[in-house]
């Protein structure tokens, strides 16, 4: 594919783009998957036990034959203890401290310091973001992830989208080229299954159309209340927007600018 149809924004076709090479990759799903990965490892949060915890016990019991409070011959194995109570030299005490016992410290718990975050070298990231620009423009991968495209797609819109500053609008522009069921669909949260409900995220939500434009622009901040819809400046692009959950094929629409844009800078290569 060489080049795409323009539309403007009633969605009657206004003349062609040419596509610049980086639309022109391999589909490899292993490398987008890979490049997802990365990303989403940025932000998984630290967590980990507490310094303490486990070790709040006075654990400490001699060992040695003629101290006071001691094991040294009672026949017990060599545990720390804490002592509950005392008869004269006879003492009543449980397991403490130690990761075998009850309120014991961990054997080897997680520490907030791990580092969880994965690599990936620049020609293989950039390789996967150009993957993924790639399958946006086959129909038949958008459609098998679930959007519902128009049969003209894909194609380009006018520079004059990234002027719109009404979310009304946006939404009307994005009917009549032709997403109106994508949208509705997009629209739809479930209630999440598990324990995520109660940690702050109950619902599972779709994403709808990406818009990759030139430059910032007032319908970043019109788009941002429309379920599932995305507006990014095209250099900002990265394999987690073009394929969500490391799956390729999201219905993207270019500006005419930002095709020319990503040519002209060569991004991406």
């Amino acid at each position: 594919m060489n080049q795409i149809d323009v539309k403007n924004l009633n969605g009657e076709p206004e003349g062609k783009v040419k596509l610049p090479p980086q639309f022109n990759e391999e589909v490899r799903r292993d490398i987008i998957k890979r490049a997802v990965l990365v990303l989403q490892s940025r932000k998984r949060q630290a967590y980990g036990a507490k310094p303490d915890a486990g070790l709040r016990a006075s654990g400490r019991v001699s060992k040695r034959r003629r101290d006071y409070r001691g094991i040294y011959g009672s026949g017990m194995s060599r545990v720390p203890r804490k002592i509950l109570s005392r008869r004269g030299r006879r003492l009543y005490w449980v397991g403490a401290i130690a990761p075998g016992t009850v309120g014991g410290r961990k054997a080897h718990a997680p520490t907030s310091e791990k580092n969880w975050e994965k690599k990936i070298n620049k020609k293989e990231n950039r390789k996967a973001i150009r993957s993924a620009l790639s399958a946006s423009l086959i129909p038949e991968i958008v459609k098998n992830h679930g959007y519902l495209i128009p049969d003209s797609y894909p194609f380009a819109v006018k520079d004059s989208v990234e002027g719109i500053a009404k979310t009304k609008e946006v939404i009307n522009t994005l009917k009549k080229l032709g997403f109106s069921d994508d949208i509705e669909k997009a629209s739809v949260r479930k209630i999440r299954a598990g324990k995520g409900k109660s940690r702050g995220r109950p619902y599972k939500k779709r994403k709808s159309v990406l818009i990759a434009v030139s430059k910032e622009c007032p319908l970043q901040k019109a788009a941002s209340n429309i379920s599932g819809v995305d507006v990014v400046v095209v250099n900002g692009l990265n394999a987690e927007l073009l394929a969500p959950g490391a799956e390729p094929g999201r219905a993207v629409l270019f500006t005419e600018a930002s095709i020319k844009k990503m040519e002209k800078e060569g991004l991406f290569l």
